[in-house]
């Protein structure tokens, strides 16, 4: 039992940031012919906030892994700063830190930003809804990445898919379920 559950988060740590990280690598402006990276490179500092505590188990960890893997496929170029909720903005400060550009990434799930566009939590798992198969079919290759980019685009973002939970099991009720007929 204890073997699957580090399996299973180890898989969903790095499930996906491939991906992300690749695409999020190539953001630095290229300066010259020296841009191939190392000392002769410039060097970019971001900062990233989350909606997660520092040191939180699988989400936090992940940004930072996603950090790791930037100044790695950067040569160094590019590092990222990575601060956990209420260090520099509160849990739900992210989408608004990123879009005024007090910070230049964030890492969070889409539902939370449900009241800047009601349309923010299709991208992300919802309770009953895609499976992590499913909801990459439709990122990757149904058009949701580009609906995505779409949604974001007017305020000034652009999304990423960086990580995958899977299917949030049950739902989110204001009151408690005590039976059928509550539902």
């Amino acid at each position: 039992m204890a073997g699957e559950e580090v399996s299973r988060r180890s898989f969903l740590k790095h499930a996906g940031i491939v991906g992300g990280a690749a695409a999020l690598s190539g953001c630095a402006p290229q300066q010259g012919p020296a841009a191939g990276g190392g000392a002769s490179g410039k060097h970019y500092e971001w900062q990233m906030v989350t909606a997660w505590p520092a040191n939180f188990p699988v989400l936090q960890e992940s940004a930072e892994e996603i950090a790791a893997w930037i100044a790695a496929m950067s040569s160094g170029r590019l590092t990222i700063q990575v601060h956990g909720a209420g260090e520099l903005v509160p849990a739900l400060g992210v989408f608004d830190a990123v879009a005024q550009g007090s910070a230049q990434m964030g890492h969070s799930a889409a539902y939370y930003w449900k009241g800047k566009s009601a349309a923010a939590q299709f991208f992300t798992t919802v309770p009953f809804g895609f499976n992590a198969q499913q909801m990459n079919a439709w990122l990757l290759a149904g058009g949701g990445m580009e609906l995505w980019r779409e949604l974001y685009a007017g305020f000034g973002l652009v999304p990423f898919a960086i990580g995958n939970t899977g299917v949030q099991m049950g739902g989110w009720f204001r009151n408690e379920i005590g039976s059928l007929s509550d539902l």
